[in-house]
């Protein structure tokens, strides 16, 4: 039986497979905004990774989670997601990739909500791209530009991150 973690309420897989690679969990946490838990997040990688660099090196394809612990806006959420990766990376890098991000916030717009307990996740696959899903449907072409995912992990383990502990905890790091 594979084994869980339970975060906030959220269980998450120890293990879990990707287009035919197993991956494992790499680390988890709850992004905080103030004192709201916002979501939980899981990163899931085909061997475990401790630094950023890592992460971003790491081959094979990769996953992240993210669960919602609280009804938020999706057209907000795509904002502070092309923020995110924009603060995190120098501007010539990001501006190759604008037509993605804003590809990605229109689908997040299309949304309009997530509630708590919808999940989305971002798969990097190689040789397809980033898949995004939102509340078990896959949203469009993948995004084909190997940097896009890579962006996309910044945002939570760039010299930047949304939240500081939800990075250490990602990485694996106990508190």
């Amino acid at each position: 039986m594979a084994a869980t973690v339970e975060l906030s309420g959220v269980t998450l897989e120890d293990r879990v497979s990707l287009a035919g690679s197993s991956l494992q969990l790499n680390g988890a946490g709850v992004r905080y905004k103030a004192v709201f838990k916002v979501y939980t997040a899981g990163l899931y990688l085909g061997q475990k990774a401790s630094t950023p660099d890592e992460v971003l090196a790491a081959p094979g394809p990769k996953r992240m989670t993210i669960t919602m612990l609280r009804e938020i806006d999706s057209a907000e959420l795509g904002k502070l997601f092309s923020r995110g990766m924009s603060d995190n990376m120098e501007r010539s890098a990001f501006s190759k990739l604008i037509p993605g991000v804003m590809r990605m916030s229109q689908v997040f717009s299309d949304h309009k909500k997530l509630k708590e307990g919808e999940t989305f996740v971002l798969d990097w696959i190689p040789g397809t791209g980033t898949v995004l899903t939102i509340k078990g449907q896959i949203e469009g072409e993948p995004f084909k530009e190997p940097e896009f995912f890579n962006a996309l992990l910044r945002i939570w383990l760039g010299p930047k991150p949304v939240d500081w502990q939800l990075k250490d905890a990602l990485l694996g790091k106990k508190k």
